[in-house]
């Protein structure tokens, strides 16, 4: 019998699940070509019919396999010319290929001992993110999504802000963190998570473009104080979920500089756009905030996960997760090359290689390639919009300011018709609430979807309108 370690120097134990994994991938791919939405399966059904449930006795890898290419078949792709819902934007070859790889490496990004080159090609991604976002020098990590990046720059301001909170805990004041209505739910969690208080996150007015307003922050700054609060932080947004709407970084700055409070922007969904000579402006004054958050798996099309956390004062991340190990971290570095052992900066201690798919894909399109990325993504959304505005049937919510198009059906309930759609598997789009009304939300986030595919998806919507009862969007 040939035992596991045998069979696992022998090149058919990689190459042999490579094919089947491409075979079954083939698959998918093939189902998506079709064009054709897929039909949800409701929980009952799934536990009924997929082999969900694990066995006593191990079925063997053939039946393993099978099983486990009935399993995906039956999932929902966000790939493809009917996934509308989130911000998944599309397959990209090569980011897919290093992923792939990076399975078969299986390594952790915690020594260079262990990673070997795959640490100078992480670092050589993090120093070209921190260029791109006016912070050259600083301090920047992988984490496992932009939530987590939101809550590595929300310890570290806690601990920059509040003396002696990284060692000896929080102090008995109730310390107080900015950010707009329209920001990502992260915040607040994060928040119960630190130590702060969801109740001490404050949820700033926004004004007719979805974006904070600056002078509602600073009224709310002035009567914390007043009432001896300790504010700490300001999170801006550079991309709200719903509306893709860009706080105005520079005015928030100046607010956050005369206050002496940490200012960290959330570019996890729009920080992409500084790989754009024209939509980078929608970031301007980043070179002054503190810290940034911006996810390579949303607008760049890397597989998930992608997300970066960065800070424009260097060393940051070290001093605040650092902690020694002795059984990990064996070779010791000058303090100049301390880079070489990520771990000590990291939140994770086993971490996987999320860099190498970036690394690939950006050295497969360069910075044109990705602004050409961008560029596509915009014209899909001004597509869109001209579709919308020259049919009665449909009212547009706002001027998008980035590829988040929303919009109404006249009279008829924009949940009802995204329920619909979705049961019929005709497509999946999401809905949301801007100014008080409920309304559909296409993001053209992926560009391998053409203007015909758009053009589709507004008749398969107003197909299913005309079938659903009048109700009016508003919400209570």
């Amino acid at each position: 019998m040939t035992t596991a370690a045998t069979s696992n120097r022998n090149p058919d134990c990689i190459t042999g699940p490579l094919a089947e994994a491409a075979q079954i991938a083939a698959d998918v791919v093939e189902q998506e070509s079709r064009a054709e939405g897929t039909v949800p399966i409701d929980v009952a059904k799934a536990l009924e019919t997929l082999p969900i449930s694990i066995p006593q006795q191990g079925v063997g890898e053939a039946e393993a396999i099978e099983r486990l290419r009935r399993v995906v078949m039956a999932t929902p792709t966000t790939s493809g010319t009917r996934f509308f819902n989130q911000l998944f934007a599309g397959r990209e070859r090569i980011a897919t290929i290093a992923e792939a790889l990076t399975v078969v490496l299986n390594q952790s990004m915690y020594t260079y001992k262990v990673a070997g080159p795959q640490v100078l090609i992480e670092r050589e991604v993090l120093e070209r993110m921190l260029a791109k976002a006016s912070m050259t020098g600083g301090d920047a990590m992988f984490t496992p999504g932009g939530s987590l990046s939101n809550l590595a720059a929300m310890i570290v301001a806690r601990n920059e802000m509040i003396p002696g909170a990284k060692e000896q805990g929080i102090d008995g004041r109730k310390h107080t963190i900015y950010t707009s209505a329209e920001s990502h739910y992260s915040i607040r969690k994060n928040a119960g998570m630190i130590g702060v208080g969801r109740e001490n996150v404050r949820k700033v007015a926004i004004d007719a473009h979805g974006r904070m307003d600056p002078a509602a922050l600073a009224s709310m700054i002035k009567a914390d104080r007043a009432d001896n609060k300790a504010p700490m932080m300001i999170i801006s947004t550079s991309g709200t979920t719903v509306m893709g709407a860009f706080d105005q970084i520079e005015p928030i700055a100046e607010i956050a500089q005369q206050e002496k409070i940490w200012l960290h922007v959330d570019g996890a969904f729009g920080g992409s756009a500084l790989m754009h000579t024209k939509h980078r402006d929608l970031l301007a004054g980043l070179d002054r905030a503190d810290s940034f958050t911006w996810d390579a798996h949303k607008m760049m099309g890397v597989p998930l996960i992608c997300s970066v956390a960065l800070t424009r004062k260097p060393g940051l991340f070290r001093e605040h997760f650092d902690e020694t190990a002795s059984y990990l971290y064996q070779q010791d570095f000058e303090q100049d090359h301390a880079w070489l052992n990520p771990g000590t900066r990291s939140l994770q201690c086993g971490r996987r290689n999320d860099a190498l798919k970036l690394w690939a894909l950006w050295q497969s399109l360069g910075d044109d390639g990705f602004a050409q990325r961008i560029e596509k993504q915009h014209a899909l959304a001004r597509h869109a919009v001209g579709i919308i505005e020259s049919n009665d049937q449909l009212k547009l919510s706002f001027d998008p300011a980035w590829v988040n198009v929303c919009f109404e059906v006249a009279g008829k309930s924009t949940e009802a018709i995204c329920d619909r759609l979705n049961t019929l598997g005709t497509l999946k789009i999401g809905h949301g609430v801007v100014f008080g009304r409920r309304v559909i939300r296409l993001v053209t986030i992926d560009p391998q979807i053409d203007e015909p595919d758009i053009d589709r998806l507004f008749r398969d919507i107003l197909a299913v309108a005309a079938n659903i009862e009048a109700a009016d969007n508003i919400v209570d």
